[in-house]
């Protein structure tokens, strides 16, 4: 298997049996050309904290950007796995709003440390090259176009990938994200019955229904089908408490096996070490979570 390959959306080799397994999305000839992962930080989160990013090297892995078949065309993503051994129990790695920049790489770089074969897919793709965007207000109505759709399907895109790989145990799948990828994790269990765990970050839990973005974690609790871990920070401005007791209520009232953890005084972006909103002991204790999580529920 190759890490970049050239791919034609109308390849004979994508059948039309598979293209009519999963939605197909529409592109401009500009959004096409998208084809690499950004490369250092996106300039939306400038200046990086030197003093407190966290970074992995890539002693005794196998790291770097590879490319997924999708629906209708490759999608980069950035995968990270030991470099002896295997096959790895798979964890897909979900973005923030900032795309998959530095910090989401070396999220994968610390998962494969710990035995992983982690990936995260450009969920964004499609739409626009965020990490390019100078602000957050420019981010928010591009990633406001991305459906729940396209995404669960590029989820399952990437671990049909990984499966196939041979070096990935995706029959031990497991999920986490931070920010937009928290809210995407509860989503995605509830989606695929064939995940074993899921680790969400302060992700939105409840919020008006769109057409893109049709359900929140909130909505969806009685179709989980994987346990999730939540770990969210008591001093976050843009998801109130209340919806964090709501989807408490809302995972027991349906019987699902769902840990919400919050964090004292923490703020949002709280494991986002490269930002100021990094605060070191929640991130440690809920780094800590999501390693005994995976293993408790069979991940590892």
């Amino acid at each position: 298997m190759t890490d970049r390959t050239s791919h034609d959306p109308d390849d004979a080799n994508l059948t039309a049996d598979r293209r009519s397994l999963v939605p197909s999305f529409e592109m401009s000839r500009r959004q096409a050309v998208l084809t690499t992962l950004a490369t250092g930080f996106a300039l939306a989160t400038q200046p990086v904290s030197a003093e407190t990013t966290i970074t992995t090297d890539t002693s005794g892995l196998v790291a770097g950007e590879v490319q997924i078949p999708a629906s209708d065309r490759e999608i980069p993503a950035y995968r990270a796995m030991p470099a002896t051994g295997g096959p790895f129990p798979v964890v897909l790695v979900v973005q923030e709003i900032f795309g998959v920049h530095e910090h989401i790489k070396d999220i994968c770089r610390r998962l494969a440390k710990e035995g992983y074969f982690a990936l995260a897919p450009e969920m964004f793709v499609r739409q626009s090259d965020v990490s390019q965007l100078k602000t957050i207000d420019e981010i928010r109505p591009i990633v406001a176009k991305v459906p729940d759709a396209q995404v669960m399907s590029d989820l399952d895109a990437a671990v049909t990938f990984a499966a196939a790989s041979g070096k990935a145990n995706a029959d031990k799948l497991a999920i986490t994200g931070f920010c937009w990828g928290g809210r995407i994790t509860w989503l995605y269990a509830a989606h695929n019955p064939k995940l074993k765990a899921g680790i969400a970050w302060y992700g939105r839990l409840a919020g008006e229904p769109s057409q893109t973005t049709p359900k929140h974690p909130v909505d969806v609790a009685a179709d989980l089908k994987a346990p999730v871990l939540g770990l969210y920070g008591g001093a976050d401005q843009g998801i109130p408490l209340d919806t964090v007791e709501a989807m408490r209520a809302a995972c027991a009232k349906a019987g699902k096996t769902c840990e919400i953890v919050v964090f004292e005084g923490a703020p949002h972006a709280f494991h986002a070490d490269y930002r100021p909103s990094y605060r070191a002991e929640p991130a440690k204790q809920g780094w800590a979570r999501l390693l005994a999580w995976l293993k408790q529920h069979g991940v590892s």
